[in-house]
């Protein structure tokens, strides 16, 4: 990954047009656990992978309750993403102490990329090396965005970030049409069946997911694993595990075998906890 002399400082250009240490903090994003989120009319949930260090440590949390109507889910360097999930508090509390309103959850992910954007512009500064999916229900409806170290912010319908997310992406593509209309338990299954596939054969439990939600009449809120484990029970006795598992299975065996060299660097990166 060594550039030379075009990546010892977040301000210097390289040749080609191109910022490696702006880059090399997107990188720390692909290496943490996944993160996924999808979003109906009504209904915003949230999912991450929790991985421990070690067997003998507990995993860190990914998703963060910002405000009642507002809640993150990071992959990447933990620390930055909790430095910024509080600044993100911080706003939502000053806004409702001045206006009694609510924060808008559009400015409020233009404000956390402007932050992130002045880092690609100080020398004295690094990138923050973690992304954000935000989620969050407002007057205009359900959102769901992603806040990239780079400063740029995307609107999504559904999205995955973190290690192995190309295995979700694949099936929140393939069941893309059906999430404007989807009830909450439908969002809910649907993250639950792309958690596991960035699980990579290992069997899915309350204890490796953290599954959130937010919507109309329902204030973020995190599910308990009682809750979450009950879920999966339900959907594997309804007989629907087997057909997901051959479909996706058919149309991400290729790229399956294109990620395989890389599952070892990912397992072995510092921020996958």
């Amino acid at each position: 990954m060594f550039r030379n002399q075009y990546d010892t400082d977040v301000t210097t250009w390289s040749p080609a047009g191109r910022l490696f240490q702006v880059e090399y903090a997107m990188e720390a994003v692909k290496q943490g656990s996944a993160a996924i989120g999808l979003r109906s009319k009504t209904h915003v949930v949230l999912a991450c992978v929790n991985k421990a260090n070690s067997e003998l440590s507990s995993h860190q949390r990914k998703i963060f309750k910002v405000d009642d109507h507002i809640g993150v889910a990071i992959a990447g360097l933990t620390a930055d993403g909790r430095v910024l999930s509080r600044y993100m508090r911080s706003e939502c509390i000053n806004y409702g102490y001045t206006y009694e309103s609510p924060l808008p959850v559009g400015r409020l992910v233009v404000q956390l990329a402007d932050k992130a954007q002045v880092c690609t512009q100080r020398s004295w500064k690094r990138p923050y090396g973690v992304g954000l999916l935000v989620a969050g229900l407002d007057e205009s409806g359900a959102h769901l965005y992603y806040n990239c170290p780079s400063g740029n912010y995307f609107e999504y319908q559904a999205f995955a970030i973190g290690s192995r997310s190309q295995a979700a992406k694949t099936y929140l593509e393939r069941k893309f049409d059906n999430f404007t209309s989807s009830s909450r338990d439908d969002l809910i299954k649907d993250a639950l069946f792309a958690i596991r596939e960035t699980l990579q054969g290992e069997k899915l439990t309350s204890s490796v997911c953290t599954v959130s939600v937010v919507g109309v009449g329902e204030a973020f809120n995190i599910l308990d694993q009682a809750t979450v484990q009950s879920l999966i029970n339900e959907f594997e006795i309804s007989g629907e595990e087997a057909p997901v598992n051959e479909s996706v299975a058919a149309e991400t065996g290729g790229a399956g075998a294109d990620q395989g060299g890389d599952a070892v660097v990912e397992e072995a990166a510092p921020m996958d906890i």
